[in-house]
């Protein structure tokens, strides 16, 4: 069992995702005065609870770990919801106390795709940016936050110093076991990400929940938008093959939109409602299984 603290060491789940924007700034929002280097200082007060939640994720995100939720979770024998009720279940975990929003969950799923709609992209992408934190009602099953957001990473290998905060991984069983602390661990070369195990969370299980839905870019974006030390770091290329490298554009596409696009105007739901509506319909069952 968990104490509460290791349950939510943060006081939101927007909490890492500011983290992240911190780490990856968009170019034309870092302040003359600010470089940026000093958005990754890590040692500032306010990001203790970044740091405790990167302790819990690295120390208990174990490759076993990893099939047991895979083996709990991907039955989908939880929750069935039509679409749109799933969206207002999602809500659920709207956080009183976070001060930077007064948006739900959905409402910032909206503005993701609203901002994929205005670029012209294809609508099943616009639908991934409504979809992409579907994942994160694993909160409402009881999951810790580390178990359900943070950046994810391969499992049953070496940890790559690129993943943030590494030196966390000293905690982990998995550091000191043989069979999963070499460069390629428990892989072949080039084996293909569809092969890694990755750290378990909200990616991986709307990843699962879509994969009969969408086409594999769309898929890509989904599965390893949270997988930062591949699609910004560059980490990992050993076990990547030519199909990852080539999908690496589409997920790279979509993380602008993931981390820029939320604002403090609420999109006008009743004007856009009949097109996702419609989209949603398009390639998704009446009904999602949780």
């Amino acid at each position: 069992p968990f104490t509460s603290k290791e349950v939510n060491p943060l006081n939101s789940l927007d909490r890492w995702e500011e983290d992240v924007l911190m780490r990856y700034p968009e170019p034309d929002t870092i302040a003359k005065d600010k470089t940026t280097d000093a958005y990754r200082n890590y040692d500032t007060p306010e990001r203790d609870t970044v740091r405790e939640f990167y302790r819990l994720n690295h120390t208990y995100q174990t490759h076993d770990f990893v099939q047991e939720k895979r083996s709990d979770f991907l039955k989908f024998d939880k929750k069935e919801m039509p679409v749109w009720e799933a969206f207002d279940f999602l809500n659920q975990l709207v956080d009183d106390s976070d001060p930077d929003t007064d948006l739900d969950q959905f409402q910032h799923l909206l503005q993701t795709s609203e901002a994929i709609r205005a670029d012209g992209h294809p609508d099943w992408m616009v639908l991934v940016g409504l979809m992409h934190d579907m994942g994160k009602v694993l909160c409402l099953f009881g999951e810790p936050q580390w178990a359900v957001v943070g950046d994810t990473f391969p499992t049953g290998c070496a940890y790559s110093d690129k993943i943030v905060y590494p030196e966390f991984f000293a905690n982990n069983p998995d550091y000191n076991n043989a069979d999963y602390n070499t460069q390629l661990g428990v892989y072949s070369k080039n084996c293909g990400l569809r092969n890694v195990d990755m750290s378990w969370g909200h990616d991986e299980y709307v990843y699962q929940m879509m994969k009969d839905h969408l086409p594999d870019p769309a898929l890509y974006m989904l599965r390893y938008h949270s997988f930062y030390a591949w699609h910004r770091e560059a980490a990992y290329d050993y076990l990547l093959d030519d199909h990852d490298r080539g999908m690496l554009k589409w997920v790279k596409l979509f993380n602008p939109y993931d981390l820029y696009s939320k604002c403090p105007t609420p999109p006008d739901w009743k004007q856009l409602r009949p097109y996702y509506e419609d989209l949603v319909a398009k390639y998704l069952p009446a009904t999602l299984k949780f």
